[in-house]
């Protein structure tokens, strides 16, 4: 193991040399000590003729030739633009997810031995040659014996070990940047690798997957928004998932699109409805929105219907971080800075001492100029870019609840620039966001909260008596003591009372009389002498 992680260590360095790497390390602001390594490298001993690369390029070349864990870190890094320079950026997003296929009987092998049977007493048909390889996994072609037409997706073979390593060595890198660079400690790179390590264990669990496949399926059940795949769970695994095969046109084949006339303004705006629908109807959202996971539908191209694959990565927000964020994309859209920056500070996504006025005037100088645009003249990736720079400003901190949000925003903008360049962005998004806080603080809305309060209820009632119980099981050796702890029961009733109360949501409904017995019981309980 000690030489396998050896070996790995020397191709990281040889590809660091081959692209001149270290330059870019060397070029930082590095304390003396760190500066001085440099002449203890043997290759720095040498002359070395200049690559005609950016620094970019080289960094994206070098990622790719490191292999599927190096290029799934560089499109993470590519997400986050607030982290790093527009050019670096610019070039991890080019990175593509293909890599050469393993071999097909290896492939056949794994597959068997997590279903535990032949794949021919399996499937009528296997076809050997995988329709598509990615960096954690291939997928393969079948019919079952019922006849269904499905993709079998497998991870590929030996990838935990040199993920283990690998996960190591960007580690070890992160906290050495961190304690010898004020820069690096600014982009939190420790962070940034435990974000990644997180992403790629998940993607490594394919039951995860077909449990969020299931679950987006579900939340668009007869939807003429977006289609899911059926995932066949009799067949699938920790390490294989098999599920319906979809027969669509690429999202960016925009000339086979237009070949069967979709209607392309319709199509682009489905695509911001899908966005909003899964963030705050029902705060999962496919968060992994890339071209090759998005298809269009050729059944009806007058009124498009897309279909999403791999969702190896979801996103969801908490009930609190989709009101803040839809009361900010609202001031946004009403040029409302001022509301702006103070659900920044009330959110507490900027320190509570910040002056709103200040903000305010810096959050309009970013966001002014874009407004009355269509979408070709706008750039979002630009705009985010700049709003992180200003918040930076105000020691914002990146919240990583909104950094897959972030990047599927950016996605979306992607698909929508390609798809229908004069797509008002604003006016699409607007009326949905409208319409969902009104429906947020409507009276059904308000009693489904109350209803779903009142479920705890029993659970409340039920601690109150196991507490009670505890208290009148504890011996009581001394009467004074005895005397003076003899109400601490009915006033840890009352104090539980209350808290039920507020629980109920008191002050939602004046009709909901029974939390206002609570409070009532509950203060006398706690007051009596």
């Amino acid at each position: 193991m000690k030489l396998l992680a050896v070996r790995r260590l020397l191709r990281i360095q040889r590809v660091v040399i081959r692209y001149q790497l270290d330059d870019l390390l060397f070029a930082q602001a590095l304390p003396l000590w760190l500066r001085a390594l440099r002449y203890a490298l043997p290759w720095r001993w040498l002359p070395r003729k200049p690559l005609d690369l950016s620094r970019g390029a080289r960094l994206r070349l070098a990622l790719e030739e490191l292999g599927p864990i190096f290029i799934k870190f560089g499109q993470l890094l590519s997400t986050r633009r607030d982290l790093l320079p527009m050019d670096i950026a610019d070039e991890l997003a080019k990175l593509q997810d293909q890599v050469p296929p393993f071999d097909q009987e290896h492939s056949r092998a794994l597959i068997e031995e997590q279903l535990g049977a032949k794949v021919g007493e399996v499937f009528a048909r296997f076809d050997a040659q995988p329709l598509a390889s990615a960096s954690i996994a291939q997928v393969h072609g079948a019919q079952l014996k019922s006849g269904e037409e499905v993709v079998v997706k497998v991870i590929r073979p030996g990838l935990e070990p040199v993920i283990r390593q690998d996960l190591a060595w960007l580690f070890l890198l992160a906290k050495l940047a961190e304690k010898t660079s004020a820069d690096a400690r600014r982009l939190r790179p420790v962070e940034v690798v435990g974000d990644y390590e997180k992403t790629i264990y998940d993607e490594l669990d394919l039951l995860r997957e077909a449990a969020n496949a299931s679950q987006l399926r579900r939340n668009f059940t007869d939807s003429p928004l977006l289609y899911v795949p059926q995932v066949y769970w009799d067949l699938c695994r920790p390490k294989v998932l098999v599920m319906e095969r979809i027969y669509g046109i690429q999202v960016t084949d925009l000339t086979t699109l237009a070949d069967q006339r979709t209607d392309m303004k319709l199509l682009a705006e489905r695509g911001v409805e899908i966005f909003f629908t899964q963030v705050f109807r029902d705060s999962f959202f496919h968060a992994d929105m890339h071209p090759g996971n998005i298809f269009v539908s050729t059944r009806t191209p007058w009124n498009p219907q897309y279909i999403a694959i791999d969702c190896g990565i979801i996103g969801s927000l908490t009930a609190e971080d989709q009101d803040y964020l839809a009361r900010n994309l609202l001031a946004f859209f009403k040029r409302d800075y001022r509301r702006v920056a103070q659900l920044h500070i009330d959110s507490g996504w900027v320190p509570a001492d910040t002056k709103v006025n200040d903000f305010e005037a810096a959050i309009r100088t970013v966001c002014e100029p874009i407004f009355e645009r269509p979408l070709k003249d706008i750039s979002f990736a630009q705009l985010l870019l700049r709003l992180f720079q200003t918040a930076r400003r105000f020691n914002m901190e990146v919240q990583p609840q909104l950094v897959l949000l972030q990047k599927t925003l950016l996605n979306i903008e992607g698909l929508g620039r390609q798809l229908y360049p004069d797509l008002d962005l604003w006016s699409t998004a607007q009326p949905f966001l409208e319409r969902w806080m009104r429906e947020r603080v409507s009276p059904l809305h308000l009693l489904r909260n109350l209803q779903q309060q009142a479920e705890q209820v029993p659970h409340l009632s039920q601690m109150a008596r196991d507490t009670l119980e505890r208290l009148n099981q504890q011996p009581q050796s001394n009467p004074s003591a005895s005397r003076s702890t003899a109400h601490w029961p009915g006033r840890l009733l009352g104090a539980l009372l209350i808290g039920g109360a507020a629980t109920q949501g008191l002050l939602l409904s004046l009709a909901a009389w029974p939390s206002w017995a609570m409070l009532a019981g509950g203060v006398y309980l706690v007051m009596r002498r």
